[in-house]
């Protein structure tokens, strides 16, 4: 996956298609990835002793990774990555600007 933590990603399909934000948390797995302030959903709280009124919050829930693309301040667009080897490590390079996103 071409994704890390705190990464600036934009979404390329579905209701939220445009948005950006940074990612929160990846699941490998699912291959799913939630974004901050993106795709937000409600969740309702079940009446407890530290929530005695219950409630409704506002959560973020995840996309499948293949809506999403890094986003290049260089290219002012979501990009696509491929890894390139500079030195003795591993590089994420934007496609079509070169923009380098592990420095």
């Amino acid at each position: 996956m071409a994704l890390k933590i705190n990464d600036e990603v934009v979404v390329t399909s579905g209701n939220h298609k445009g948005q950006r934000g940074k990612v929160m948390k990846i699941n490998g797995v699912t291959q799913r990835v939630t974004v901050e302030g993106v795709n937000m959903r409600v969740q309702f709280l079940r009446k407890t002793q530290e929530n005695p009124q219950g409630g409704e919050v506002e959560r973020e829930t995840p996309l499948h990774v293949s809506s999403l693309l890094l986003w290049s301040e260089k290219a002012g667009k979501g990009v696509r990555v491929r890894v390139k080897k500079v030195g003795d490590s591993k590089v994420r390079v934007g496609i079509p600007c070169g923009t380098h996103f592990d420095s």
